[in-house]
């Protein structure tokens, strides 16, 4: 089993990769719509190209669990999703010049962002899943995805202070370092891990399609990929939006509007490291009580954002009660994952994280396109703010469906031994 310096190495390979995602998901995306002035829908098409691939991560986690290698696919997904960001850099830059060429770069660019996240995520946790003692399980989630977002935040405050001025070749420049420290980075933490795994002999394996439809015929599993599905619709339908809003209605730079998305994962950490403390070191709640509260909390935060509140404090409260729902549901995930047929943690990951993908795809296509539908007739901030409210609403509807899909007892969130 996994010991906690294992378990941080993992982090570490959560951290690069969410600092690459950070930057193709909301620095590019408002690049697109505020610099080149095309449509915010044209990124959210991009992202959800990007989303929509990663309904192969059943396929990933079932080929993990069954190939018994999932190192291969952590560290190779890697590589794809630095070489992806690196030419949606380089097709921002073509975009200026050429439509018809910077979006075909960015085609590519996207799908293979899309399919470095499927294999390298999902492999990632179904080792995790696999390779962690159950006692630890919700608390190596937590560590693992605090590394994360703490990862996202400083690379986005990081960028954001680089970025300014602005310039073609200061963006490349830029995407290019990170992709390679990211990548070097994940091979290292991954280095040797699992050969001090003890192998477990799987089970035998039917065909893909037949192995999820074993998991889908569990009544808990379903039930949980379809909150998975509609709570993520609300968490990403604000994430192509937020840095255009920002730079159209309150006058943001490149710079300042990336370092709002740092600020804001720095909330989603704050939010985190809250539960974690409350639910483990308090014992106060349970993951169900958690969940509702993220979503309530950040039904509000984005009620006020609509209502023009001082942007900064309710973009980093959105991000708090996020982390809080976020934490919470990443628990009960990894409890259940381990529940049911045997030797299917990476096919029931998969199809969370499929789930997972569809609806980030969703929600933020869905966000993008309301808003350049709606700024047709609304000044920009009314246009924005309704795309808001509507979310507000998804989250409200979401936190309803918690009190039924999400389990009632508290695994540990983080270390209480």
């Amino acid at each position: 089993m996994l010991s906690w310096i294992q378990i941080a190495r993992f982090g570490l390979v959560q951290m690069a990769l969410g600092s690459i995602v950070v930057l193709t998901t909301s620095t590019l995306n408002r690049l697109m719509v505020v610099e080149l002035s095309l449509p915010a829908v044209l990124p959210g098409l991009l992202v959800g190209l990007h989303y929509g691939i990663q309904v192969t991560r059943p396929g990933w986690g079932y080929r993990s669990d069954v190939t018994g290698n999932r190192t291969r696919w952590i560290v190779g997904g890697m590589a794809a999703l630095g070489l992806g960001a690196v030419l949606a850099a380089c097709g921002i830059i073509v975009l200026a010049e050429s439509f018809a060429a910077g979006l075909a770069v960015s085609i590519l660019a996207y799908t293979l962002i899309g399919l470095g996240v499927g294999a390298s995520g999902t492999s990632l946790l179904a080792l995790l899943a696999s390779a962690t003692a159950p006692r630890r399980r919700a608390a190596a989630a937590t560590i693992t995805w605090l590394m994360m977002i703490l990862g996202i935040a400083l690379t986005a405050g990081l960028i954001g202070q680089l970025l300014d001025p602005y310039t073609p070749a200061r963006l490349l420049k830029i995407t290019g370092a990170l992709a390679v420290v990211a990548t070097l980075l994940a091979a290292l933490a991954m280095g040797r891990i699992e050969r001090g795994v003890p192998a477990v002999p799987p089970t035998p394996a039917p065909k893909l399609m037949a192995g999820l439809a074993e998991v889908w015929a569990e009544p808990r599993a379903r039930a949980f990929t379809l909150f998975v599905f509609l709570s993520m619709t609300a968490y990403f339908m604000q994430e192509l939006i937020l840095e255009p809003y920002a730079g159209l209605a309150h006058g943001f730079t490149p710079g300042q509007s990336t370092s709002l998305s740092g600020a804001q994962n720095g909330g989603v950490f704050i939010g985190m490291v809250t539960v974690g403390i409350m639910a483990t070191g308090l014992r106060i709640g349970g993951l169900r009580h958690w969940v509702i509260a993220g979503c309530l909390g950040s039904a509000l935060a984005l009620a006020a954002i609509a209502a023009q509140a001082p942007l900064v404090p309710a973009t980093i409260a959105l991000g708090f009660f996020n982390g809080m729902f976020a934490v919470a549901a990443i628990g009960a995930m990894m409890a259940l994952a381990g529940e049911g047929r045997a030797s299917r943690e990476g096919t029931r990951m998969g199809l969370w994280g499929a789930a997972q993908a569809v609806a980030a795809g969703f929600g933020g296509l869905t966000g993008a396109a309301l808003a350049d539908l709606l700024r047709t007739g609304l000044p920009d901030a009314q246009a924005f703010g309704t795309v808001f409210v509507i979310e507000a609403g998804l989250f409200l509807f979401a936190a309803l469906m918690a009190t039924r899909t999400v389990p009632a007892p508290t695994p540990t969130l983080v270390p209480g031994e």
